[in-house]
């Protein structure tokens, strides 16, 4: 159980720092929208969200550490960072530098634990299985990066493919948005994501980490 509430802490920090990302990389592009509501910040009182950060990320986790699935499959969301993109110097492609600063914070923090797995001195925490939760780490981060950069509005993705269509064609593709979520539940439910799964394992296999 003590592994399991350190997997959930690796989780929300890890959503934490990917909303931070998009804020502060707005920042440094000319919009503080999220510095002026206070988001810019490690708290993670201001970024998670009851039910997309614990509720459901937490039942996927059960229903993993009590042997109901035989992978960890992850989903869940926090609050949006609030970014006014009009704001944004260069306006487009700035709206895909933002959007990607999350998925690439991630990808960071896969690597940071990778090497702490690494450690041989790492299997002698007591406690705990420091090992594996270095390993769901790496799981963890890489599977926010690569599932945020799938082109399905609103996920970070979109926003770049955004950036590249001409004005026009991603102005009626950002229409898809208020519907994006229940596309992404829709294609969940059907498995349409499986492919993440050898995906994200063979990533983490060329960091060095067994998964």
């Amino acid at each position: 159980m003590l592994d399991l509430l350190l997997l959930i802490v690796v989780f929300v920090f890890a959503v934490v720092l990917h909303e931070v990302a998009h804020g502060f990389s707005a920042y440094l592009l000319g919009d503080p929208t999220a510095k002026v509501q206070g988001r810019l910040t490690l708290n993670p009182v201001k970024h998670v969200d009851p039910v997309g950060s614990l509720l459901v990320p937490g039942a996927f986790f059960l229903a993993h550490y009590f042997g109901l699935t035989r992978s960890l499959m992850l989903f869940g969301w926090a609050k949006p960072v609030p970014v006014n993109f009009r704001n944004l110097r260069p306006q487009r492609w700035g709206m895909s530098l933002v959007a990607v600063a999350g998925p690439m914070t991630n990808i960071v923090l896969a690597f940071i634990f990778s090497k702490v797995y690494a450690w041989p001195a790492l299997s002698n925490v007591p406690y705990i299985n420091a090992p594996y939760i270095c390993a769901m780490g790496v799981a963890l981060n890489l599977t926010l990066a690569v599932f945020n950069m799938m082109p399905i509005p609103p996920l970070d993705g979109s926003r770049v493919v955004s950036s590249i269509l001409p004005v026009k064609w991603a102005q009626y593709y950002g229409r898809l948005e208020p519907y994006g979520f229940i596309v992404v539940i829709v294609l969940l439910n059907l498995g349409f994501f499986g492919f993440l799964f050898p995906l994200i394992e063979q990533i983490g296999n060329c960091m060095g980490v067994q998964l």
